[in-house]
């Protein structure tokens, strides 16, 4: 019998067969079904990174490589590069791509905006990233940006939808304030925007975002519905960044990122859980943890947690703390976690309220990612969240009505 099994198993990996059933289509399957019709003739420059494969975990590269109609001649590279070889912040210069020897150009070093010496010859810009949902996550810039290069240097521009994972229907957060756009808030949209990408570059193109509309086609998924979780789409996941190993990293990264921008205490990055654990050597992790409980949050627990980063923030420490446990992530009001978390340290621990004492230098980078130091200004007077809580929700309503007419997906 055990043999028996070993051979079925033999099999299935050959035949490419997963026990995993996928449900939908994402851009680049739809592409291939179409048989690249929409490049076909044309000269490609293709943005993407080691999220960008088919169903079967094809790169996007190769296969717009190898596809006998289309003539790819060039890529582009986000934050940690096209093949995924930059550590997060890292410069990254052009090179060449040893599987295909097509030109490499970075939009993480020199520029972040395609050159028009870096379009010269290129017909159309194919992009094929998977997004996280978050506006702090900087692919989503670096496709707008692409947007208004490809407009200038009238190129074409084609988004590969993907799915966002955490759904089509999580917007929290304030829009961005005049003063506070920057590489992680380069749009007005709120901190979740519920869109996939293609939704989005359609809504940054016909709102005026963009300062030059350009010639946009989204190439839809097929099967895909707003209520998914990542899970139910039956696709594996490629991490999008080192820290973002799983599909669930992305529910966790806005629950803590922004608070991890001041280096106070860790939440996880360099440890197991990345995103997931808020800790320092002087919290009392059972204190804190019941403290946080009480609150009674819709959609979450936290659990006691003793840990010993192997690198960042707490290096070969003990810290203690919490580790967040998202059990109902549709009712968890995701984003406004660290902002309860730095509320009950204020409470346990006055003479450590985390803006009176985190290094000031990182307050610029905090208020850019949250989109406004008003948040940072007004929550620093009582440390309550209840003192910036209608700031914080106040234009998730409106720009859900602007986000609707984008729709391409129930």
């Amino acid at each position: 019998m055990k043999r028996i099994l070993l051979v079925a198993f033999a099999c299935a990996v050959a035949l490419g067969v997963s026990a995993r059933t996928i449900t939908i289509k994402t851009g680049i399957e739809v592409l291939k079904e179409q048989n690249f019709k929409l490049l076909e003739g044309k000269r490609v420059g293709l943005i993407t990174n080691p999220t960008g494969v088919d169903n079967r975990l094809r790169s996007t590269i190769d296969i717009l490589a190898e596809a006998p109609n289309v003539n790819l001649v060039a890529l582009f590279g986000p934050e940690h590069g096209v093949r995924g070889d930059a550590h997060a912040g890292d410069y990254v210069d052009n090179q060449v791509d040893p599987a295909t020897g097509l030109p490499v150009y970075s939009l993480h070093g020199k520029t972040r905006k395609p050159t028009p010496e870096m379009l010269k010859g290129i017909d159309v810009l194919v992009y094929d990233i998977q997004d996280i949902g978050c506006r702090s996550f900087t692919y989503i810039s670096t496709m707008g940006l692409a947007m208004e290069a490809a407009a200038e240097n009238d190129v074409e521009f084609v988004v590969l939808d993907r799915p966002d994972p955490l759904g089509g229907n999580k917007i929290e957060g304030p829009i961005v304030e005049e003063g506070f756009f920057s590489f992680v808030s380069q749009y007005p949209i709120p901190y979740l925007y519920g869109l996939t990408c293609g939704e989005l570059a359609m809504l940054l193109n016909g709102e005026g975002m963009l300062e030059q509309r350009c010639n946009l086609h989204v190439i839809a998924m097929e099967g895909w519905k707003r209520g998914m979780t990542y899970e139910e789409t039956g696709l594996e996941w490629i991490p999008s960044s080192p820290h973002i190993p799983e599909a669930k990293s992305t529910f966790f990264y806005p629950a803590s990122g922004i608070l991890g921008e001041l280096g106070y205490l860790s939440i996880g990055v360099g440890y197991t859980i990345p995103f997931q654990m808020f800790a320092a050597e002087w919290i009392d992790a059972d204190r804190f943890a019941k403290a946080l409980n009480r609150l009674s949050l819709p959609g979450v627990i936290f659990r006691p947690i003793h840990a010993r980063p192997f690198y960042s923030i707490g290096q070969g420490k003990t810290l203690h703390g919490v580790q967040l446990h998202i059990v109902d992530p549709a009712a968890a009001a995701l984003s406004e976690v660290q902002f309860y978390v730095m509320q009950v340290i204020a409470e346990l621990y006055p003479d450590r309220a985390v803006f009176a004492h985190a290094d000031s230098s990182r307050f610029r980078m905090l208020d850019q990612v949250a989109g406004s130091d008003y948040v940072r200004k007004k929550f620093s007077e009582r440390n309550r969240f209840e003192d910036i809580q209608s700031y914080w929700r106040k234009d998730a309503a409106r720009f859900r009505t602007v986000a609707e007419k984008y729709y391409l997906y129930e």
